[in-house]
């Protein structure tokens, strides 16, 4: 019942992180709005929440579309009233190098970035009122370089800044702002980016037995860290970006 009453938005709510994110709020009892591109996709994450007697407000968007970040939260207040809780979830990856163009950072950096900072500073006003808290999704390649990944990690390298930075901000107004890093994480994102079945088999593999803990998360596993940045449990904690990365980080290479 932690988050009873409380409105959560979950932008990139229609699978993985975001999904997986939707169905530990709803067990708490929150209100949610899943958004997210894929309207199907979108309600089989909404049925999950139904599991506990919710019943989630479905958001079709593009985060990319400055009017559908508008729509988002003119829609949630309109719909529920409040918004106490910003989950900067959508996000995704190209394997592409710097001699490829720039086209790949374009792309990701107004996904990954651009998209939140928008959404942030248009549900500030909401934000202020209920002395809520922003939770971004960012990634331990945020200091971690990766040369076939390079825009995705500066993109996440901003996000934790841009999280410091608003932290700083929004604090005298009673606002919180964190990120979670994780590292790799079982989702769809690298399918997505290209890679096919056995060549996504192979990369976790690796990931697992280079991690000290012999093992890489779920979804799952970040949603409860995210769960806990959101909640007055961590009333104190601001500005801080939270690895959760079976150890990955702290590996010697």
């Amino acid at each position: 019942m932690v988050f009873k009453n409380k409105v959560v938005i979950i932008t990139g709510a229609s699978s993985g992180i975001g999904a997986a994110c939707a169905v530990v709020f709803a067990k708490s009892s929150a209100k949610l709005v899943l958004v997210g591109r894929n309207f199907d996709n979108l309600t089989k994450t909404a049925n999950m929440c139904k599991k506990f007697g919710l019943h989630p407000f479905v958001l079709v968007a593009d985060v990319n579309i400055e009017d559908d970040l508008k729509k988002i939260v003119d829609e949630t207040v309109q719909h529920f009233g409040r918004i106490d809780v910003l989950v900067n979830n959508a996000g995704f990856t190209i394997l592409k190098e710097i001699k490829d163009g720039v086209d790949a950072f374009d792309s990701v950096m107004r996904t990954n970035l651009r998209a939140p900072y928008l959404l942030t500073s248009l549900a500030l006003p909401y934000l202020i009122k209920t002395k809520g808290n922003v939770v971004n999704i960012s990634s331990i390649l945020a200091y971690r370089p990766l040369a076939t990944m390079t825009a995705y990690c500066m993109s996440k390298a901003a996000l934790d800044m841009f999280t410091k930075c608003a932290a700083i901000e929004f604090g005298p107004h009673g606002v919180r702002v964190n990120s979670v890093n994780p590292g790799p994480v079982k989702t769809q994102i690298f399918k997505s980016a290209g890679l096919n079945e056995e060549a996504v088999e192979m990369f976790f593999s690796n990931m697992e037995q280079s991690a000290p803990l012999q093992k890489v998360a779920y979804g799952e596993d970040v949603a409860e860290v995210v769960l806990f940045l959101a909640s007055d449990k961590a009333s104190c904690v601001t500005g801080s970006c939270y690895q959760i990365d079976c150890g990955l980080s702290i590996k010697q290479t």
